[in-house]
Order: structure tokens, then sequence, then C-alpha cells
């Protein structure tokens, strides 16, 4: 049985329809995925009109950027149906969504300030009016504002989102134990989202340690994948209360592309039954 249970739309940041992700995931054989967009469950409320056309399990889910000590931290969270209209986590989303957007708007006027000409109603044409305004959407909307490539340096460009960079500005407005205590209160099962690219062991530990929550394992890291799978497929049966995995797919600019990263069955049937126990 295939299973992806990390999957971007474009309800957030990624670039396909949650139609088109469906039908993608059809096409390759995939039986069961999780649409884990950011800070949004609308994608899963879509998906539900196409319940007769493709024969596939979806799991609810919604990925959300939290704070610790100082650091960017992602956290999945996977819930039941009920998540939809579950007022304390909505209206939290609605919130973070809202925050996280005027971030990206400081972005932009960052940007602005290095000579960049780029526009912020450009990023607002490829972002969804509803869901989160990201760091994505900004290159996205600067790839189709600089067409020529000789116009923009684009390492240059990379470099303004890294720590220290001229746009760098990590969301910090969501602490990570409050976002945990979130999805447990809402019936959820919480999951540190890609472990290995916090280049941290020690803080990989320490997260384990503040909740009981589970570890996103099998990922597409583009170096030493295997190797990082199986120190926290290790870290994991130690510290976890269950493991998980998925390919961050986000379309056809993603490194990784849907289905592609081999997830045990164990793991959907394990966290089917932590959120059976956490409603």
């Amino acid at each position: 049985m295939s299973i992806d249970m990390h999957v971007h739309t474009e309800e957030s940041d990624g670039a396909l329809s949650v139609y088109e992700v469906l039908n993608l995931a059809s096409e390759r054989g995939i039986q069961a995925l999780s649409l884990t967009d950011h800070e949004t469950t609308h994608g899963i409320a879509l998906a539900r009109n196409y319940k007769d056309l493709f024969k596939l399990k979806v799991i609810p889910g919604v990925e959300l950027v939290t704070a610790y000590q100082g650091r960017e931290v992602h956290l999945l969270g996977y819930f039941d149906d009920s998540c939809l209209t579950h007022p304390q986590l909505q209206d939290r989303l609605k919130e973070l969504r809202l925050q996280r957007t005027a971030l990206a708007y400081d972005m932009v006027k960052r940007l602005q300030q290095e000579g960049l000409s780029l526009k912020w109603s450009e990023v607002e044409e490829v972002a969804n009016p509803e869901g989160t305004v990201s760091k994505g959407h900004i290159m996205h909307a600067l790839h189709n504002h600089y067409t020529k490539p000789e116009e923009v340096p684009w390492p240059l460009i990379s470099s303004f989102f890294q720590p220290g960079g001229a746009a760098y500005l990590p969301f910090l407005g969501h602490d990570f134990t409050e976002a945990v205590d979130l999805i447990y209160a809402c019936g959820g099962i919480p999951v540190l989202a890609h472990p290995g690219l916090l280049k941290d062991p020690k803080l990989v530990y320490q997260l384990l340690s503040q909740r009981p929550i589970g570890l996103e394992v099998y990922y597409g890291y583009w170096e030493n994948r295997e190797t990082l799978i199986t120190e926290f497929e290790a870290l994991g049966r130690e510290k976890a209360i269950l493991i998980t995995g998925g390919s961050d797919f986000h379309g056809s600019f993603s490194r990784v592309t849907l289905g592609q990263i081999d997830v045990p069955l164990q793991c959907l049937e394990n966290l089917e039954k932590g959120i059976k126990s956490a409603i």
C-alpha cells in the first residue's frame, strides 16, 4: 500500500489544486495521503467533494510554523473530520494566516529596500487569497517578475531568505508548546516535521522531550537521506509516540515528487489509532 502523509496544495503554498493532487495520487497508485497545508484545513473540505471520484483515503492534516527558543520549528497536526468545524482550531488558524501574511508583506518591503522592484500585488497574484502568504509565494512571484536569468542573480535572491539575509524574518508568533497543546485540545496528534532540516539533533531530542509527540522520520531529504532516516527512525522509536513520513510535495518544482518516499503502512495504522484515542 502506497501512502504519503505530508502533501501541500494551492490552498497554502503548493502549486496544484486539491483536485490535481488527488488525481495525481490516483494515477500513481497512492491509496492514502494526508493534505497538510499551512495553517488551513480548507483543502480537506474540498477533497471531500471528490471522495466518490478518487478511491483513496484522505487523512485531515495541517502544518504549523511554530517557535522554540528563537528558532522556527514546523509541526504537523493530524485529525479526523471534526477538525473542519472545530471552533478553537479554526479561529486560531485564521489568526495565524493573517499574522504570517503580514510577515510576508514585511519581507517584500525589505526586498524593495535591497533594490528589487517586486510589488506586493505580484505576490498576491500567485497566492490563495484565503490562505497564508509565505516565502514560497514571494519566490514564485520573483520568478515570474524576472523572466530572464541575467536580470537577477538567483543565488543572491535565495540568500536574502536565509538566516542573516535581508528578507529573513522567521515567524516566531506561535509557541511550539502552545501549538502542541492546541492540536491535542482539538482532538489531533502533533508530529514534529522534517527534523533533519533543523540540523540540530540535540534540539530534536529537546522537542521530543517537551511533550508527547510524533516524529516525521521518512522524508525526502536531498542530502544524506538514508543516513538521516536511519538516525531518526531509531530516535523516533525511542522518544516519539509514533512515527510518520511523506514527500512534503508542493508541485512540479518539488525536489521530491508525490508518493516517492517509502512510508511503512504501520505508520498510517498507528496514526489512525492515535487519532481515535485522542478524540
